[in-house]
This record gives C-alpha cells, sequence and structure tokens, in this order.
C-alpha cells in the first residue's frame, strides 16, 4: 500500500521543530504567556504558521495556528467542520486539525474560524495570550477573540518571534543553499530562452515553468524591459508583462522564489539583447560596487540604519536616485522577512541571519540591479550563495 507521506514536498525535520518550539516556550514562560495565535493566508508571507507547523498557508486561505505553552498545537482551515488540515499524516506536534467552511470573499463566514479558536483558547481561564504577526490578523478574527475572551489579556509577541526565526539553524541553511542553486539553474534556463518577439509574460511562463519543475512552490517573477533611449522602467508585476521585447532591448530578471523545504532567496541579472551601451555598463559595475559596499558593512551587531544611509550615500554620489524603500533583508520562509536594511529597522545583524542584498542604480536614462544571497558568519558577510557570475549576460 502506498505511504500518503510520499506526497509530501521536503520539509524540515521534527528535530528543528522542537527546536523552535523549545525556544518558543522559553520565551512564552518568561512572559507568562498560556498561548500563541498566528492567523496567515500567503505563503509569500506566511512564515509564522510555518515555522511552527511546518504548514504553509496558499491562495488567500486564511490558516491559524494556537501554540500553548503546555500542550500541542490546534490548526484552523477553511474546510468542513472536523476536516481540518494538515491531514494527520502530515502533522507534526499537532493536536487537533478544526475546520470550518469559511471564504474572505464571504462577509458573513468572518468569524468562523474565531468561533473554532475562542473554544479553545476559552478552556484556561483568563489566560495571557500572545499575537503573532498582528499585521495578518484581520479585524473581525481579533475583535471575535477580544469580545469573546473578556477575562484573557493580549500582547503583541511579535518582534521576540521575529528575532526567533531571522537566525537560521544549520539545517536550515542547507536548505537555503539548496534555493539559490535551484534559481542559478532556473536563470541559466531562462536566458537561453529570451530573444525578440517574446513578451514580458513570455519569460514569467519560463521561469515558472522551470522553477516549478526544479522544485519551488511559491515564485514571484519580476521583470524590467526597456529599449535604451526610452523611459527606463523598474520592476514590473504581471499586471504589466504584456510588452513585446526587441532587438537591443534590456531586461532584468528577478527570481523572487523558494525552493527545498519552503526558504526562500532571490536572484537577479540584466540581460542585454546586443552589445550594452557603455553608460549602461558603467551604472552596473555602480550597482555591484553598492552591494560589496553592503556586504563590508553586514557584520554582526551592524545598525541596519548605518548601512541604508551609507549605501544611499553612495549612490548619490554617482549619479544615482537614492533608495527609498527596501534594497536589502532577511529571508527564510518568507519573501521579505527582518532585518530590513532601512531607516527604521530596530533589529540589529547577526550571524547566521539569510540577507539578500539588491541595490537599484537609477536615473532618468538607466534602471539596473543585481540580486544574491549571503549567509552572515561571525566575521561578516560569507561568499555569495548564488554562482551566476555578476555580470551583464549578453545575448
Amino acid at each position: 500500500m502506498e505511504d500518503p507521506r510520499e506526497r509530501l514536498v521536503p520539509s524540515v525535520s521534527n528535530q528543528e521543530l522542537e527546536r523552535r518550539w523549545k525556544l518558543a516556550r522559553e520565551m512564552m514562560a518568561d512572559r507568562k504567556i498560556d498561548f500563541l495565535v498566528m492567523r496567515q493566508d500567503e505563503e509569500f508571507f506566511g512564515g509564522y504558521v510555518r515555522w511552527f507547523s511546518a504548514i504553509a498557508p496558499r491562495h488567500s486561505y486564511p490558516f491559524t495556528v494556537i501554540f500553548p505553552i503546555d500542550d500541542e498545537m490546534t490548526t484552523i482551515s477553511s474546510a468542513p467542520p472536523g476536516q481540518g488540515r494538515p491531514p494527520e499524516w502530515a502533522s507534526t506536534g499537532i493536536k487537533e486539525r478544526l475546520g470550518a467552511p469559511y471564504y474572505p470573499s464571504f462577509h458573513y463566514t468572518n468569524t468562523l474560524d474565531a468561533e473554532l479558536a475562542v473554544r479553545v483558547l476559552g478552556e484556561k481561564k483568563n489566560a495571557r495570550i500572545g499575537f503573532v504577526g498582528m499585521s495578518s490578523i484581520h479585524v473581525p478574527f481579533y475583535e471575535y477573540l477580544i469580545k469573546h475572551l473578556p477575562g484573557a489579556t493580549f500582547v503583541d509577541v511579535t518582534d521576540a518571534i521575529d528575532h526567533m526565526k531571522a537566525i537560521k539553524s544549520p539545517e536550515e541553511i542547507e536548505f537555503i543553499k539548496k534555493t539559490a542553486a535551484l534559481q542559478d539553474q532556473a536563470l541559466q534556463y531562462v536566458k537561453e530562452r529570451i530573444k525578440p518577439g517574446m513578451r514580458d509574460l513570455d519569460i514569467h511562463a519560463e521561469a515558472d515553468y522551470i522553477s516549478t519543475k526544479l522544485g519551488s512552490t511559491r515564485l514571484q517573477v519580476l521583470i524590467s524591459s526597456y529599449h535604451p533611449g526610452d523611459k527606463p522602467m523598474g520592476f514590473m508585476g504581471r499586471h504589466y508583462m504584456n510588452r513585446t521585447i526587441r532587438e537591443g532591448d534590456l531586461i532584468t530578471v528577478l527570481l523572487e522564489g523558494n525552493g527545498p523545504g519552503g526558504y526562500y532567496t532571490e536572484i537577479a541579472r540584466v540581460i542585454s539583447l546586443g552589445e550594452p551601451k557603455e553608460e549602461v555598463k558603467e551604472a552596473f559595475a555602480i550597482a555591484v560596487e553598492a552591494q560589496k559596499l553592503t556586504l563590508s558593512m553586514l557584520k554582526p551587531g551592524a545598525n541596519p540604519k548605518e548601512i541604508w544611509d551609507t549605501n544611499n550615500a553612495f549612490l548619490q554620489k554617482h549619479g544615482s536616485e537614492p533608495e527609498g524603500r527596501l534594497y536589502a533583508h532577511g529571508e527564510g520562509y518568507e519573501l521579505v522577512e527582518r532585518p530590513a536594511i532601512r531607516y527604521d529597522e530596530t533589529m540589529e545583524i547577526k550571524a547566521h541571519m539569510n540577507i539578500a542584498v539588491h541595490p537599484v542604480f537609477k536615473n532618468s536614462r538607466v534602471w539596473t540591479t543585481l540580486c544574491d544571497n549571503y549567509l552572515i558568519t561571525e566575521d561578516g558577510a560569507g561568499p555569495c550563495l548564488h554562482k551566476t557570475p555578476k555580470e551583464i549576460i549578453v545575448i
């Protein structure tokens, strides 16, 4: 008889999950917290529920994890009553799998999952409950818990969990390296297929196909394509990918996706259909130098704001507009994870973080970037995890 566990994609070991639970429970004991509650609905930003349960939320279907200090977890998912996910054969450390037929588009089902959560949390009177990932907990769910657990105390412990999951274990690091290798292979496949007459969306389709074949379960492909002399475009999402590529174009392809175990890395390279102009080469060289400058500062104890300020000063000195959003950040179970290299991040750089670095050179004539991942060691940024050369790919 077939073992249903053969259906599972690669995931972390039970020992790795137990390591995380131990860290979380030590924090809970210190803060006298009885339960942690997290609710997420998308794999790109579903790292909290996956860090605890090894299960990824998908396609905007909200998935809740209730993690008690002294028992196994409860999960709540959109499913017929009594048939919540994950299935028992795919569960580790999960005591109950509750289900209810709720959907974000059916407003009258807005509290069905909250009702189940109250049933679980109400088993302990006057419980102290820690929310994890408040930005992912929607208003009806939150309000229902507050109203129907009047004796409970609610606190936000997101920051404490962020610090735990930002530091990668040796097992996690091995998965991260495999994702980077997958992306090198996927980018090689994509560049071999780019030619004039394709649309941006055709590049997207090729990248999605090969990345899925190689083991990615969630991928975002961003493309910047423009013709020298036209107004340069930054990365454009799927809604804007109907442009037809022509000879002489500059195309930057960014593959932001996960790989084995669900861990994210990202790679970007510039592809030129024909020999690029000298101005483009110079701009790309400045982006490479900006990346090197950031890497020189990514050491344990470093302050993200100082790195941010240094990068912007460097870009402006060399004729580029400054960065205004984000140009380097952590990655793990989430596409964008703390620490963020920007002006308002409070988390210092530490050893065993996985950091993506993607500085952008931009002015009225040129837009260019590159992106790679690095593991932080006790001495600073380690070797680049991606092996694709840091150069403009000429076709």
